[in-house]
């Protein structure tokens, strides 16, 4: 894949999020009372609230405010009764897309989303039509320069499925999504601190785009990442980073 570089679109992402920051507040605060709500206030015993808690950690949310969401999602003191939905579709050049959404307007989101993907060269499809594309799985991406035999050691002990690392160095490890926190907590107390980490939807192969095809998935992706209701964006698309 010349011309594209894993770690600089790593990077490009973060800013990007970094950037969007107060908007990611407001999707993680959603996701941790839906959490809260569902499997209760102790991150210990829930482990979709522990994901959700290390989301906000990672993205500089201070403790309150994560407490404070906890609380209204395990008092029941949210009104708003949210529902999670998966839409898959197509964007420029045939690549797929996963769209992650909470909503309490099915019909509004839907809407919203279709519109997106026509208006950026992209349409929806049914259910089915590409989640067989992606695998649900624990992904951790480490720097280049990280000890690969020492990630490799602590990954497999945890009991990650596998290891990978490019020509750039950038180490990739995948494991179970029930096998996330026990890789994480294994990595932190290895003092191994990956760069990106999460449960994601990863594809299966990527779609090496036109730099014209890059340049409209990438506003695709942010303009679906800005709509209120969408929580993740996963696609096959490689994207070419901006300058």
């Amino acid at each position: 894949m010349a011309g594209h570089s894993k770690w600089a679109n790593i990077q490009h992402r973060k800013g990007r999020q970094d950037a969007k920051r107060g908007k990611l507040w407001t999707k993680i605060i959603r996701e941790i009372t839906v959490a809260a709500r569902a499997g209760g206030a102790d991150p210990d015993t829930n482990p979709r609230l522990r994901l959700a808690w290390d989301k906000a950690t990672a993205a500089n949310m201070p403790k309150d405010n994560i407490l404070r969401a906890i609380q209204r999602g395990a008092g029941g003191a949210d009104d708003a009764n949210y529902e999670e939905i998966r839409y898959e579709g197509y964007g420029a050049g045939g690549a797929a897309v996963l769209i992650d959404c909470m909503t309490d307007n099915r019909q509004r989101t839907v809407s919203e989303v279709r519109h997106t993907l026509t208006k950026h060269g992209g349409n929806l499809g049914q259910d089915g039509c590409v989640s067989f594309m992606f695998k649900h799985c624990g992904q951790f991406l480490f720097a280049p320069g990280t000890s690969e035999e020492q990630v490799m050691e602590v990954a497999l002990e945890a009991g990650a499925e596998d290891v990978q690392s490019d020509d750039e160095g950038v180490i990739e490890v995948i494991c179970e999504p029930g096998q996330y926190a026990e890789a994480k907590a294994a990595f932190e107390a290895a003092g191994l601190v990956p760069e990106v980490q999460g449960v994601v939807m990863k594809a299966l192969s990527e779609v090496e785009l036109s730099p014209e095809d890059s340049e409209r998935m990438q506003k695709l992706i942010d303009t679906l990442e800005g709509l209120d209701d969408v929580q993740e964006v996963f696609t096959t698309a490689i994207l070419d980073e901006a300058e």
